[in-house]
């Protein structure tokens, strides 16, 4: 057997797990179940299908779900040589110290394809709040796992979850300066080819309409054209579907509804469309025919454009600017958002439901107004009384 060997982990209910999956498992083994189980899962490859198909969990979410318990029962078969209903919570303790820093041979920083047998499951040591997402992921399987009677005990439930820094404000962002020295960057562009034409509308669509509406990475790369709209009242309105599939409607300022015309006219498509039209929002620059691209293909597009704009500040002696852009991402842009609106008087419930925030306590982490006061007034006084 390869250490890393493929476990199916496709989202399943009990209707689709096969007799020759369970004959043939993946940790070898029946359950120590109880009597009155409420799930026909034999092994624990298809316990954690049956816990990935049982949510109401988006394609990303399922992507990373799928992620993080390949990686632990691979953990459990080759390091802790034991299948879930030998766990104990020493053992969980044991995974989580296992993620701060996993052994080479685990390690690979090229992304090879999980049949691939150069695949490894990490490109490097976890970072704690990717520590803190993996334990998430395997406590909720583990919570599962009892609940349906596959597990007799829960070791999770005594597991503390992975500790993480704590800090009351939010500090990845980019000032207005920042943001329209990127502006000025893709406007800058060369645009020889038709190729390059559409690379450039559609960077300067993306650069705006993240920075306009808060919206996450695949907010806007999993919206459709016809998303953006009027009802005819001179409001323009950007529908998209946040986490928990809930949607939300974003407003769409004059010069973002101005970038999206043109982009559109540089794909050789009219400025406006239905709202039926479902061609995927997010064009790639390369397709003849439309194709939308990944959100990792989004955020490379940003990241590049970050990174001209960084070199454009450090040309013009700007060496903080050009620090914080050359570590800037798209979901800056929404941090950005949040900070300059929450700053200028935006009501939080207001900006709440715009973000998508379950809390308004996680909106009012971007309201830095009070902190800038309070320095301002403090060095007036060290200024008025002349203190050294």
């Amino acid at each position: 057997m390869k250490k890393f060997e493929l476990i199916d982990l496709a989202p399943a209910t009990a209707a689709t797990l096969g007799e020759g999956e369970r004959r043939k498992g993946y940790l070898a083994g029946l359950r120590d179940i109880a009597d009155d189980a409420i799930t026909d899962a034999q092994t624990d490859s298809e316990i954690a299908r049956e816990f990935i198909g049982h949510g109401e969990l988006g394609p990303k979410s399922v992507t990373n779900t799928q992620k993080e318990l390949f990686r632990f029962l691979t953990w459990c078969r080759e390091e802790a040589g034991k299948t879930l209903r030998m766990l104990n919570v020493a053992d969980l303790n044991a995974y989580k110290d296992f993620l701060r820093e996993p052994p080479a041979e685990w390690i690979s920083t090229t992304k090879w394809p999980r049949a691939d047998p150069r695949y490894r499951p990490f490109s490097g040591p976890l970072s704690d709040a990717s520590r803190r997402q993996a334990m998430i992921a395997v406590k909720g399987l583990l919570a599962f796992a009892e609940q349906t009677g596959y597990l007799r005990r829960d070791p999770g439930a005594l597991v503390k979850n992975v500790k993480m820094p704590h800090t009351n404000r939010v500090t990845r962002y980019l000032t207005q300066q920042a943001i329209a020295l990127a502006l000025a960057t893709v406007g800058a562009r060369a645009a020889s080819t038709p190729a390059a034409l559409r690379r450039r509308a559609r960077d300067r669509f993306l650069l705006l309409a993240y920075t306009h509406t808060g919206a996450r990475l695949n907010e806007i790369v999993s919206a459709n054209m016809g998303a953006l709209y009027t009802e005819g009242n001179g409001r323009w309105w950007l529908d998209v579907m946040g986490k928990g599939g809930k949607p939300r409607r974003l407003p769409v300022p004059d010069d973002l509804l101005d970038a999206y015309r043109q982009y559109r006219q540089a794909y050789g498509l009219l400025p406006q469309t239905v709202r039926a039209d479902d061609m995927p929002l997010v064009l790639s620059s390369r397709s003849r025919a439309p194709a939308r691209v990944s959100d990792e293909a989004a955020s490379d597009a940003l990241k590049a454009l970050f990174n001209d704009a960084a070199r454009a500040a450090s040309a013009l002696g700007d060496a903080d600017t050009a620090a914080t852009l050359r570590q800037a991402s798209t979901h800056w842009l929404r941090h950005s958002m949040l900070t300059n609106h929450a700053n200028n008087g935006v009501q939080l419930k207001t900006l709440q439901e715009t973000a998508g925030h379950a809390s308004i306590a996680t909106t009012a982490a971007y309201l830095h107004k009070t902190d800038n006061e309070r320095h301002d007034e403090i060095l007036a006084s060290v200024n008025g009384n002349n203190i050294v």
